[in-house]
């Protein structure tokens, strides 16, 4: 969330910013929130010289007169009165200033393109040759179940919609994606960390969940627990509270866990097959740099380019979008979305989401770091990006891949980690 001092002395600017990512006045009221911030800023003052005068008041009764005592105290009964008032309606308004803060989202870059949904996303490139059949391509679930990759109508017996059992060399694949991944990512600096799939409340305001997206958050009410969507969620609030020193900088995570999602404002959409499901795997990377704009697009950038190197190992045909501003989301300050090629759809579908958060989380979960030059405590910036979510992965590189029998190329970079082998699948 901004800071409230930047709010107020940039009024303009800010309400430009909410209407470039399409929120009105009904959504977040500026003038009401900087109304909020001087009452209670109005509030802390009264209650601090009512504090004063009572503390006085209160070193004076041992030296009063007999006369004067019963004065003074029932004078400080009723400052006391009073300082209990202000403090119950300070602890109200601070509690309503803090939910719109909450609210509140991040500004957009001025760079990032203006629009109102995802249909005015600009397409940046596209990398790759879509590839060309002298055959009638399959789609994913026709390659599964020619190979004997998948259980998904006898999984969904057991687990319902939107759930997948791959097996064989499919799911030696899905582990084998996740590995490379890895290993790209450690070449990169990145410390490898496994984190869990459930956290506490907190963190899901930290990372930007909630309260905007509750309804896609999987709740065990007994436990007071969620399941995480992305190890971004964990990774977020690992240094929470903390003050970094800024030669740890950048801190770089290559985060894997398995990530839940109740999809559910996606009635009807991707039900067949891999595209969307319940759960996933994912390896997530997160980067916490130094309060500089120049310094956090320059690992923007950088996560952009360590994803377009994974599809391209993986030869598998992409574009670049620059996300728009009514479609990035609150958290965000600049986003790039990666889409591959999808064969069997005839269109690009996303893969990878990279985004720039700035200092938006890290005020969220007080994340902090003492400069180098001044010795001044900033609050950092912090990035995610994909590194491969599966199964969803899956779907554009088995149908790109795809021979006419139903068997599958594995690109020469992957082999490796597939025991060398150059296809699976149907001979």
């Amino acid at each position: 969330m901004p800071d409230i001092k930047y709010i107020i002395e940039n009024k303009e600017l800010v309400q430009s910013g909410l209407q470039k990512k399409g929120y009105t006045t009904e959504d977040l009221d500026i003038e009401a929130l900087i109304v909020l911030h001087q009452k209670i800023t109005a509030l802390k003052t009264s209650s601090q010289a009512i504090s004063e005068e009572k503390n006085k008041l209160s070193n004076q009764i041992k030296s009063a007169s007999n006369e004067e005592r019963p004065l003074i105290i029932e004078k400080s009964k009723a400052l006391g009165e009073e300082l209990k008032q202000q403090q119950q309606e300070l602890e109200s308004l601070s509690s309503e200033f803090e939910l719109m803060m909450l609210k509140f989202p991040n500004l957009p870059s001025p760079d990032a393109p203006i629009g109102k949904d995802d249909s005015e996303n600009v397409v940046r490139r596209y990398v790759g040759d879509k590839p060309t059949f002298d055959f009638e391509p399959k789609d994913h679930v026709e390659l599964m179940a020619i190979n004997d990759w998948a259980e998904m109508e006898r999984i969904a017996k057991v687990s319902g919609s939107r759930t997948y059992a791959i097996k064989n060399d499919l799911a030696k694949l899905e582990i084998a994606m996740h590995m490379y991944v890895i290993d790209k990512l450690r070449s990169h600096g990145f410390t490898v960390i496994t984190v869990p799939s459930i956290s506490k409340e907190k963190p899901l305001y930290g990372q930007g969940y909630l309260p905007f997206s509750r309804d896609e958050v999987y709740y065990l009410p007994q436990d007071d627990i969620y399941l995480s969507g992305t190890a971004e969620l964990i990774l977020n609030s690992l240094r929470a509270d903390e003050i970094l020193q800024e030669n740890e900088l950048p801190i770089l995570y290559a985060g894997f866990s398995p990530c839940f999602r109740r999809e559910a404002g996606a009635a009807g959409k991707d039900t067949r097959g891999l595209v969307r499901v319940h759960q996933f795997m994912k390896t997530e990377q997160f980067v916490i740099c130094a309060n500089d704009i120049n310094e956090s697009e320059k690992w923007h950038q950088k996560l952009l380019a360590i994803s377009e190197e994974i599809l391209q190992d993986f030869e598998i045909p992409y574009r670049v979008l620059d996300v728009c501003t009514g479609d990035m989301g609150a958290p965000k300050y600049r986003q790039y979305d990666l889409e591959a090629w999808v064969p069997s759809q005839n269109c690009y579908r996303e893969t990878h989401s990279c985004s720039n958060i700035t200092d938006w989380q890290a005020r969220r979960t007080n994340l902090r770091y003492r400069a180098n030059a001044d010795g001044k405590v900033k609050f950092a910036h912090t990035l995610n990006n994909t590194g491969i979510a599966t199964p969803r992965a899956l779907v554009p590189f088995i149908e790109n891949h795809q021979n006419a029998d139903g068997s599958v190329n594995i690109p020469l970079k992957l082999r490796p980690y597939m025991g060398g082998v150059s296809v699976i699948g149907k001979k």
